[in-house]
């Protein structure tokens, strides 16, 4: 069944004939009404006696005043779940590119493999507790994904009466799965820089073509998507700000084919989620970089203005010598030639972002001020990403106090301000007991804005674990 070519709206009034012959045995149809005055029959036909007949027709009638008349029944949920993401999911401009390919593997990978030619009103709670026990015996946060995939679109389909009843509700993660925290990132001492390695990265890349998205990572903590997004006109000279409000990735919602080919990841998206649109202080040595990459993009405008390949003038920061915007996977063969050169440890380029909350965690800077500087939604999840952070790296203090004051100038107005706008008095340890608490003991964290939970956006966690 193409449930592409389904009207899959609520019928708004219905009519239920009388039980008559049909085909030498008994039946009757039903009309639902739709509200844009489109009407569908369906027939109940079968039945070897009228009083049995009378009997359905009489259970029908029940279903349909309750709403849980099923219109219909050979949906199977291998058919709905592709739907669901496809018509229902990815036209909504608050579901992001990496969230729909996520949810898309996992239903492919995961859910269909085992529940996919069942049909959707057969679907019952034994399925979900066998297939979570499934994925749990091999992985830890794919069942969860499972669980947040399945509990939102049985919430459609109960809606849209393709089921009568919502089958995911009670069924519970196994034990093993849910005492475990959702993608929490463990920070070891080997994944982050310290501050001299951090000092050597980035004189080591002086004259390198990925300069400025190190300075951008370590010195500003912005995502790699982030970083090749930036725009001269998102500097504020003056005030020396930067705003964040837009990634290059893939836009779910452009026609490919009006897309060039080379630039179907290089499509300005919004933000990965509300809070990392944000404005950042920019310190005197990010700043001077800036304006020296200013000069560049400048010269390459100005002897790039005829012949074959002519000066993009789109105002990236991070562009090639003609203008063009760079993708999240040009970084990876410099990066690691420049770490060689270096001499330095490989740790994924993702990991300066820690590096940088670290050495602000040392420093004793605000845990609520640093998520709001890295885009974070809640500083809890900071907190829980980042919980050994002031035990990793031992550097000097006074030498993390020269770099934090360079790197993130923070005045003392700015000190008071920043505990004052987000409440530093708040007891964080407290704060988790309070929620574990009111949860029963068990720990229920937001995790929605996880840097590596791109599949999982903050708005559309539902009942999530």
């Amino acid at each position: 069944m193409d449930l592409s070519e389904i009207k899959l709206k609520p019928y708004v009034s219905y009519d239920v004939s009388n039980v008559l012959a049909i085909k030498g045995k008994y039946g009757f149809r039903v009309t639902l009404v739709y509200e844009d005055g489109n009407k569908k029959v369906k027939q109940h036909a079968g039945y070897g006696k009228k009083a049995e007949a009378n009997k359905a027709r009489n259970n029908v009638i029940g279903q349909l005043h309750t709403g849980t008349y099923i219109v219909y029944p050979n949906v199977k949920v291998g058919e709905f779940l592709e739907y669901w993401l496809e018509y229902v999911m990815r036209p909504e401009n608050t579901f992001t590119t990496n969230s729909y390919h996520t949810y898309r593997n996992c239903i492919r990978n995961h859910i269909v493999p085992q529940l996919g030619n069942l049909k959707l009103s057969t679907l019952n709670q034994g399925h979900l507790h066998k297939l979570y026990k499934k994925l749990a015996e091999e992985y830890i946060s794919i069942p969860k994904l499972a669980k947040t995939i399945m509990n939102t679109s049985m919430r459609y389909a109960l809606k849209k009466h393709l089921i009568a009843a919502n089958p995911c509700k009670d069924v519970n993660l196994p034990k093993k799965v849910s005492n475990t925290s959702y993608h929490t990132i463990e920070v070891k001492e080997a994944e982050t820089y310290t501050l001299d390695q951090v000092k050597k990265l980035l004189g080591a890349s002086k004259d390198s073509k990925i300069h400025m998205q190190l300075v951008f990572a370590l010195l500003m903590g912005l995502r790699r998507s982030e970083i090749n997004g930036v725009k001269y006109s998102d500097v504020d000279f003056n005030h020396r700000k930067l705003k964040i409000q837009r990634q290059l990735g893939e836009d779910l919602h452009m026609d490919p084919e009006l897309i060039p080919a080379n630039m179907r990841m290089k499509q300005e998206i919004r933000p990965k989620t509300r809070s990392s649109v944000r404005e950042l202080d920019i310190s005197d040595y990010v700043f001077q970089e800036i304006l020296e990459e200013r000069k560049k993009y400048e010269r390459n405008r100005s002897r790039r203005q005829s012949g074959k390949w002519v000066f993009q003038d789109l105002g990236y920061i991070c562009c090639s010598s003609y203008g063009r915007p760079r993708s999240k996977s040009y970084i990876y063969v410099h990066y690691k030639e420049l770490l060689e050169k270096a001499g330095l440890p490989y740790i994924p380029f993702h990991n300066l972002r820690h590096t940088y909350a670290t050495l602000l965690m040392k420093n004793n800077i605000n845990q609520k001020a640093v998520a709001v500087s890295m885009g974070h939604a809640k500083s809890i999840i900071t907190v829980d990403i980042y919980t050994d952070m002031q035990a990793i790296i031992e550097d000097c203090e006074e030498e993390i106090q020269e770099f934090i004051k360079d790197v993130h100038p923070y005045d003392s107005a700015d000190v008071q301000m920043l505990k004052e706008m987000f409440q530093e008095e708040v007891d964080l340890q407290e704060e988790k007991e309070s929620i574990e608490e009111e949860n029963g003991g068990i720990k229920k964290y937001d995790y929605s804005d996880v840097e590596e939970m791109d599949d999982i956006d903050e708005w559309y966690l539902g009942e999530g674990q």
